[in-house]
């Protein structure tokens, strides 16, 4: 085995570990608040400072990635998420709810910086690896994120079990003592070194991106926008207030995921190569972007007739194939950001990246608990067209060749 395929399998298991807790903790925190009685809406309220978090952790996590080496920042992330644990398992049910809104929201807090700081530096650390001669960025990616996201939905059903089994206590300190262990294995077993470079030394130089990471970054605003404007608060509460248990919700979620994963793993196979990496790629993601549109479409027209079918079956069946335009596209979006970026900055241009990542999903969460108040999971189903469409219209910008550098990096 050669030491890039060595980093590239730490990471990806390293990964595994987080996402699985980082899974259970989203479900923890959803059903458990949710069956204590708070609103759709203050339930996305919970997970804001999550998401506002993750943006600011993906521009620092990047330049901080660059600057101090990958293995630290991947500890860092690791050791937030431990504190942002500890600190949920404090919650006191003695406090007034407003008081226990504040807390949740700052624990939240915490673990968005732990998700997106380590996130941003194990996405980094395969272009790294993949620059010591793979040759193979878009396996590489597609297989880390599509496993990292199966590993996700297995999390989604483990924080609804948990809940059922041990309760809301109980759960966190397992999943704290899991990363513990993932932190300590990850700083003893890869080089220090990895990923470092000559980090941006002003905010304009920071901010200043290519055309292709730019307007990738927009359409990513608004493609995971427009998942989790049904995923995170509309789809979970509308399944329990259709008479589903904690735990079939968890594992439909779960099962989703999973899927998802499953098929951004594959997502090489289903889409056209090129020797230069853009050229029959940037024409894919428009495809995959178009078929996203009609799904959550017709989904609303299906609505309008709940006596012809019951409402939550048709939910489920339409947004089980959702997930294959999805996770083709989202693969697709992944493997992208790397060919657009630079080589020796490209820790600063993943955080970026997914700093708009984190902007999407903020959006769609805000939006999942305002639109399920208004108007229901069919509310939630129109943002999502919206956000979709112009996600859509912006891949027709995407330019279609890369400089010099940039193509190196992906033939």
């Amino acid at each position: 085995m050669t030491p890039a395929a060595r980093d590239y399998l730490i990471v990806t298991a390293s990964y595994w570990g987080f996402t699985l807790v980082d899974g259970a903790l989203r479900m923890l925190v959803l059903l458990h608040f949710f069956k204590l009685g708070y609103s759709p809406f203050t339930l996305a309220f919970l997970f804001l400072l999550y998401e506002f978090a993750g943006i600011v952790a993906n521009l620092a996590g990047g330049w901080l990635a660059t600057r101090f080496g990958i293995p630290r920042m991947l500890a860092v992330g690791q050791f937030l998420q431990i504190l942002g644990l500890v600190m949920l398992s404090a919650l006191d049910p003695a406090w007034t709810a407003a008081a226990s809104v504040a807390w949740v929201v700052a624990a939240q807090g915490i673990a968005g910086l732990a998700k997106d700081f380590t996130k941003t530096a194990s996405k980094s650390a395969i272009k790294a690896a993949a620059a010591d001669g793979s040759g193979q960025l878009f396996k590489w990616v597609a297989w880390f994120t599509g496993s990292k996201n199966a590993m996700k939905g297995v999390g989604f059903f483990v924080g609804g079990l948990l809940l059922d089994a041990t309760g809301f206590i109980p759960a966190l300190w397992l999943m704290a003592t899991l990363i513990g262990v993932v932190l300590v294995a990850g700083l003893l077993l890869l080089p220090r070194q990895l990923g470092k470079a000559k980090s941006s030394r002003t905010m304009r130089e920071l901010f200043s991106k290519s055309r292709g990471v730019n307007l990738l970054a927009a359409a990513r605003v608004f493609m995971f926008g427009a998942r989790d404007v049904w995923f995170v608060v509309g789809l979970p509460v509308f399944l329990y207030a259709a008479g589903w248990r904690f735990v079939e919700v968890g594992a439909f979620l779960a099962a989703w995921t999973i899927a998802y994963g499953g098929i951004q793993a594959f997502a090489p196979a289903l889409v056209a190569r090129s020797a230069d990496g853009l050229s029959r790629e940037v024409p894919n993601s428009r495809l995959w972007a178009g078929l996203l549109v009609a799904i959550p479409l017709v989904l609303v027209l299906l609505l309008q007739s709940p006596d012809l079918w019951r409402p939550d079956i048709v939910v489920v069946l339409g947004l089980a194939l959702f997930g294959l335009p999805f996770a083709v596209n989202s693969s697709l979006h992944s493997y992208l950001i790397l060919a657009y970026a630079g080589s020796e900055k490209a820790a600063e241009d993943v955080g970026f990246y997914y700093a708009a990542n984190a902007t999407g999903r903020l959006l769609g969460i805000l939006l999942s608990g305002a639109l399920y108040q208004f108007g229901g999971i069919a509310a939630c189903l129109v943002g999502s067209t919206i956000m979709l469409a112009i996600c859509w219209a912006i891949t027709f910008l995407l330019p279609v060749h890369a400089g010099i550098n940039d193509t190196k990096q992906v033939a």
